[in-house]
């Protein structure tokens, strides 16, 4: 299992310089990864652009996996979020994962006049994913949804790899068949995902990629660490979440300590490293 810490991208984490010192550091204390809000207004606070934030964090790392978590597909192109993700998967040497959802909050669709309506948003997620991975391929891609149109083009460089993973956020992924199998099609899946609930996630994704012919594939369950009103999880606590089929802890060092007006509580769990 491997161990992540998740930044804000807001309020005393808005600015880029910041939060790529807080990776350097996260990476000297030998985490796995150092993934980016992406949050695009935050009642009047600081905000830093999460593409740019995360080429600033590329250059000042030499290991740790990168990327935003999650990304707003609903509001973005998705042929614009392919060029940016070949673009810093290159800068970075191919250390990307690209974290996707549809966009959880409103206030980042309705204030700028986009539609926040969920349905509409899930729609916006799918093409989106078929764009991104088609343009990702390397290969000649077209497509014609009722969002997107994308004449025939070839997007390259390819990935530094290959291929980037690619993970999808699902809110409640118990309860509803349609977040499971979006992200059954992918890399992983992150999201509104108790560690009690992890084996049978897992069984359900692995119905899914067996009948599209991915069982063989690997497969990332990202658990997150973010209650204020929870202790960290001990060494004891780690290893049942590894048991239980969990691939990365995240640690979600705004939510996890209440605030993100001040990152010197951040500073001092990163600085401890991960709890192995």
């Amino acid at each position: 299992m491997r161990f992540a810490v998740v930044a804000p991208n807001v309020g005393a984490y808005g600015d880029a310089r910041t939060v790529a010192g807080l990776a350097r550091e996260a990476e000297a204390a030998g985490w796995d990864g150092f993934f980016v809000w992406d949050t695009i207004e935050y009642d009047h606070q600081p905000v830093c652009d999460v593409w740019l934030t995360l080429a600033v964090v590329a250059t000042a790392t030499e290991r740790v996996r990168l990327g935003p978590l999650v990304l707003s597909m609903a509001r973005r192109r998705p042929w614009k979020v392919a060029r940016e993700a070949l673009t810093l998967d290159h800068i970075s040497g191919g250390r990307l994962t690209l974290g996707v959802g549809a966009g959880y909050e409103e206030e980042g669709f309705t204030r700028f006049g986009e539609p926040a309506d969920p349905r509409r948003k899930a729609e916006r997620l799918d093409e989106g994913l078929a764009i991104v991975n088609g343009l990702l391929s390397g290969e000649p891609f077209s497509y014609a949804g009722t969002h997107y149109t994308v004449r025939e083009t070839t997007f390259l460089p390819r990935p530094v790899n290959g291929t980037i993973p690619v993970w999808v956020a699902a809110n409640r992924p118990l309860e509803t068949v349609g977040p499971l199998r979006r992200a059954a099609r992918q890399d992983g899946i992150l999201g509104g995902i108790r560690r009690a609930d992890v084996g049978e996630v897992r069984a359900r994704i692995a119905g899914y990629r067996g009948a599209a012919g991915l069982a063989d594939a690997p497969f990332d369950v990202v658990v997150s660490v973010f209650d204020p009103d929870q202790p960290v999880p001990t060494p004891a606590d780690v290893e049942d979440c590894e048991a239980a089929g969990v691939t990365w802890l995240r640690y979600e060092v705004g939510p996890l300590f209440g605030t993100v007006d001040s990152i010197e509580r951040a500073r001092r769990l990163i600085s401890r490293g991960p709890p192995r």
